[in-house]
């Protein structure tokens, strides 16, 4: 059977809403609550990503950064996020749609979200509003973090496909 509906872009659509909905509320609350901090991997070369060339030359395919303590000017939109981070001690400014994220983890709860690469922009348009949209505030580490092995509690769809 052909899913019509479009289940699997659905999905990924909600749990990226996910990843919008915490952003909001870090930058609601001006920190992340307690011990929570996220490391956030997006493809570097994704349509609507914006960071300086020396950092895609850096990263090729992928980075991950930490919104942690050290980060500024942290903005939450419907489709993507912005956020000032140091990279060799010097400030950068990164856009980053919420379609290019490929993973999502809070290790402070190991949970982790992981996302299909998205092959069109659909995944942005199912990124639909909640409603408020705030503002406001601090760095990250300069290598891409150790994340341990969060794997065995990353949600990945292909558990629950009928095969």
């Amino acid at each position: 059977m052909t899913d019509r509906i479009g289940y699997e872009n659905l999905t990924q659509g909600a749990m990226r809403g996910v990843v919008r909905d915490v952003l909001r509320q870090t930058v609601k609350l001006g920190a992340p609550l307690g011990d929570h901090h996220f490391f956030i991997t997006f493809r570097t070369k994704a349509p609507g990503v914006k960071i300086a060339d020396h950092l895609v030359e850096r990263f090729a395919n992928d980075m991950t950064i930490v919104i942690q303590h050290q980060y500024w000017d942290l903005e939450v939109h419907d489709t993507y996020f912005e956020i000032i981070l140091k990279f060799s001690g010097v400030p950068q400014h990164l856009q980053i749609p919420f379609s290019a994220i490929t993973r999502f983890v809070d290790p402070s709860v190991n949970f982790g979200l992981s996302f299909e690469a998205s092959t069109d922009d659909k995944a942005d348009q199912i990124i639909a509003p909640a409603t408020e949209d705030m503002s406001e505030p601090a760095e990250t580490p300069d290598e891409k973090p150790d994340r341990g092995s969060p794997q065995d509690t990353v949600v990945n769809l292909d558990a629950f496909r009928r095969k």
